[in-house]
């Protein structure tokens, strides 16, 4: 066989640029979870890839690929057979093997982040494996390895199904095996806003992703050596960029109509959502027909984030399921409507009829099932074997420091007090007798503190981190009425568990804890010992501890009053 230096060039780019991408989902996952998973975020990307590797060589790019039949290819450990049929013209085999490796981890990848936050790192190694062994080779055979679907014409470009969609089956699958984080839904079942900790890494990823997304679909062409891959090229490239301008655009509109401001983070998803939507068909629509997919994009992935968080309950800390899954299907099916008829049957709108159509549709019901089967039967032998879920304690404590002894991935940086300065002329507000006619809350009196008035007392608990939901919840009971929460470090006698950074006992002698400020009057100081207690209580070490003082005195700010009704809301 020749090869041809610029295919192999060209194929070699597009491998590193889909590799890339990891860095664009690790970036992405982090940002729109909570500070306290980044490190296990950070290592599950790495990992999928690193597993997902060996296990396509192994296994993998011969069941793919492999001349066996129209549903699997052949067991070919370490890719020693001909793969002579199936390779691009003037691409080497290790070229090609490489290019398709990056495309494997990528469909692995998707599913951590609809899993993120409460996965054990161990159940996440199998069914990342898993995926990368019994799941994608055996769908990508169908649609990229001469199986049965591409023998009936089914047209996935760059992998808006192959990839992406069979990613967000998997993701959706395991987030509903799973369960919601804690805390997600109140006891009625609405859901609660859980915010990413950094919008900025969240929005990196995405650049990150949009730029490999140009050699992820541009180098599908596999080849750049005639004046037909060249232009295809081009068009693959206008196209790619097109649909995911237009799908940002779109729901920046659409999410300022329906919460009456544009939604960042929702917007940034569109981005990808127009990405995935236009991988399928980018090399057989027009700009146009790009551009409508885009459209279609945008609106669908506001309405699949609402409808899995809202109606369905299944918990999904990035949207991947509505990105990769929903807007990869309707991708695929689109290009059944919009093909141009340059490298495919023409679509539905050029002429075409509906055959072309129910190709599509037929592909992506059928993969999907087969996805839908297998991942479930993976997830079930992992929840009843190893198990699928961290430990409640564990998940709320973070699963940096229970999965991998990291006690922060931020160490050295801190939350800084506001800076904002007043406005100059502005003098401080003294709070005298007479409320303000402007107070946006009235109060009819302002009492002073005398002698002779109750007693204060602060209670201060310092406590686990996991144990700090139910304590507030038993404070309340009881009827206090405030406290004043802060995440501190520290440690009793035991002075704190031996962790290890690169095999290096790590200094940990300060561990997270929080600590609770309370000041009562009307309620007796024993109860809230008491309660705590009772709440608090395991009879491990790290239990936390219970302070009490004195207090001279209470003055509330806003109104002046001071002394025991201070601490009461008297309208």
């Amino acid at each position: 066989m020749t090869y041809s230096a610029v295919n192999t060039i060209w194929v070699l780019i597009g491998a590193a640029l889909v590799f890339f991408m990891q860095a664009g989902f690790s970036m992405c996952e982090a940002g729109f979870t909570r500070a306290k998973n980044t490190g296990n975020i950070l290592m599950k990307n790495l990992m999928d890839f690193c597993i997902g590797t060996p296990i396509f060589w192994l296994a993998g790019f011969g069941l793919m690929f492999g001349s066996g039949s129209s549903v699997i290819g052949t067991f070919d450990p370490m890719i020693r057979g001909d793969y002579s049929h199936i390779l691009p013209s003037g691409v080497p085999l290790w070229v090609f093997a490489i290019f398709q490796t990056v495309f494997c981890a990528t469909s692995a990848t998707i599913v951590s982040g609809a899993m993120a936050e409460r996965t054990k790192f161990s159940a996440y190694c199998v069914y990342s494996a898993a995926i990368s062994l019994l799941i994608y080779p055996i769908s990508g055979h169908w649609i990229w390895g001469g199986g049965w679907l591409s023998q009936l014409g089914f047209h996935d470009f760059a992998g808006s199904t192959a990839v992406h969609m069979v990613g967000g089956i998997c993701a959706m699958i395991g987030a509903k095996i799973l369960g919601p984080r804690i805390g997600k839904y109140d006891k009625d079942g609405k859901p609660r806003a859980i915010l990413g900790h950094n919008l900025t890494f969240a929005a990196l990823g995405v650049f990150i992703l949009w730029f490999c997304w140009f050699g992820f679909n541009g180098a599908s062409t596999v080849g750049m050596d005639s004046d037909a891959l060249m232009e295809t090229a081009g068009r693959v490239f206008f196209n790619t960029n097109m649909a995911a301008a237009v799908a940002c655009c779109i729901t920046l509109i659409f999410t300022w109509i329906r919460y009456k401001k544009p939604d960042v983070s929702m917007t940034y998803n569109a981005a990808l959502a127009g990405l995935v939507g236009i991988t399928a068909g980018c090399d057989a629509v027009s700009p146009a027909g790009a551009a409508v997919i885009g459209i279609v994009c945008g609106i669908l992935v506001v309405l699949a984030v609402e409808f899995f968080d809202k109606k369905a309950k299944i918990d999904d800390p990035v949207g991947a399921i509505s990105v990769h899954c929903v807007c990869g299907a309707t991708g695929t099916v689109l290009t059944g409507l919009f093909a141009t008829g340059i490298t495919t049957e023409k679509g539905l709108f050029y002429g075409g009829g509906v055959h072309f159509l129910g190709i599509q549709v037929i592909g992506v019901l059928s993969v999907a099932a087969y996805v839908t089967v297998i991942i479930t039967l993976v997830f079930l032998t992992i929840k009843y074997t190893i198990g699928l879920r961290a430990d409640a304690e564990d998940e709320i404590a973070g699963l940096d420091v229970s999965e991998h002894g990291l006690l922060t991935a931020y160490d050295g940086f801190a939350m800084l007090p506001d800076t904002a300065t007043e406005d100059e002329g502005t003098a401080p507000v003294t709070v005298a007798g007479e409320t303000p006619v402007a107070e946006a809350i009235p109060v009819k009196k302002v009492l002073s503190f005398e002698e002779g008035t109750p007693k204060f007392t602060k209670v201060e608990i310092v406590c686990k981190e996991s144990r700090f939901e139910a304590l507030k919840n038993a404070m309340m009971s009881i009827g206090i009425t405030g406290m004043t929460v802060s995440h501190v470090l520290g440690c009793g006698i035991q002075k704190g568990r031996a962790e290890y950074y690169r095999g290096i006992q790590v200094e940990a002698n300060l561990l997270p804890k929080v600590q609770v400020e309370i000041v009562v009057s009307a309620v007796p100081v024993r109860k809230v010992i008491d309660t705590a207690k009772k709440v608090l209580y395991t009879g491990h070490i790290g239990d936390g501890k219970i302070f009490v003082y004195d207090v001279e005195n209470v003055v509330k700010v806003r109104t002046g009053e001071e002394g025991f009704d201070a601490l009461q809301d008297i309208e």
